[in-house]
């Protein structure tokens, strides 16, 4: 019984590349960002999870950018600071 082979990983080094190129572009402004993909929905509650959680007047959360996509489906970036200080 032979040992199987590992798979490539070519994949996952492009991946790991891509998003180090991406980390690398993004401003360092001290905010807290996440990205999420939602239907409309989701998408509102989600935002409105985070406002409650981190609100707008102590950590300056904002939607920093949001796209409609097909099938009623909302791409958003939200961000926030990390700390009220």
């Amino acid at each position: 019984m032979s040992t199987p082979t590992r798979p490539p990983l070519d994949g996952l080094k492009k991946r790991l590349e891509e998003s180090r190129a991406a980390r690398a572009r993004m401003p360092r402004d001290g905010f807290l960002r996440e990205t999420y993909v939602l239907p409309r929905s989701d998408a509102r509650a989600k935002a409105k999870e985070w406002f409650d959680r981190w609100p707008k007047q102590a950590y300056w959360t904002s939607i920093e950018s949001w796209f409609e996509r097909p099938g009623d489906v909302i791409e958003f970036t939200i961000r926030r600071l990390p700390t009220s200080d």
